[in-house]
């Protein structure tokens, strides 16, 4: 199962951390694995490519995005990618949960 772990301050994210495995189907043929990353590497990319101080993330045991500035257009990035995991999670839901 993937394990969404949002930590939030004064209402913006401080925190998201994305971990684990669907285990939908075999690793390299896990559509909703790949629909996880794609949502998070696009989120990631965009935010970079407006400022690149506005993040930190590690992708060594999943992903861990540290949001370092507190701003309108990263928050709602972020937002727009837990929405797109939620409704991830609603088509598939014992493959994702949100803790």
């Amino acid at each position: 199962m993937i394990k969404v772990i949002v930590k939030k301050e004064d209402n913006f994210y401080k925190e998201v951390e994305i971990t684990g495995h669907a285990n939908y189907d075999k690793y390299g043929k896990d559509i909703v694995c790949s629909s996880v990353s794609s949502i998070v590497i696009t989120t990631i990319n965009a935010i970079i490519s407006l400022d690149k101080d506005a993040i930190n993330y590690d992708d060594t045991l999943g992903v861990k995005i540290e949001v370092l500035k507190k701003d309108e257009v990263t928050n709602k990035l972020i937002e727009n990618m837990l929405k797109l995991l939620y409704e991830l999670q609603r088509q598939y839901e014992k493959t994702i949960k949100f803790l």
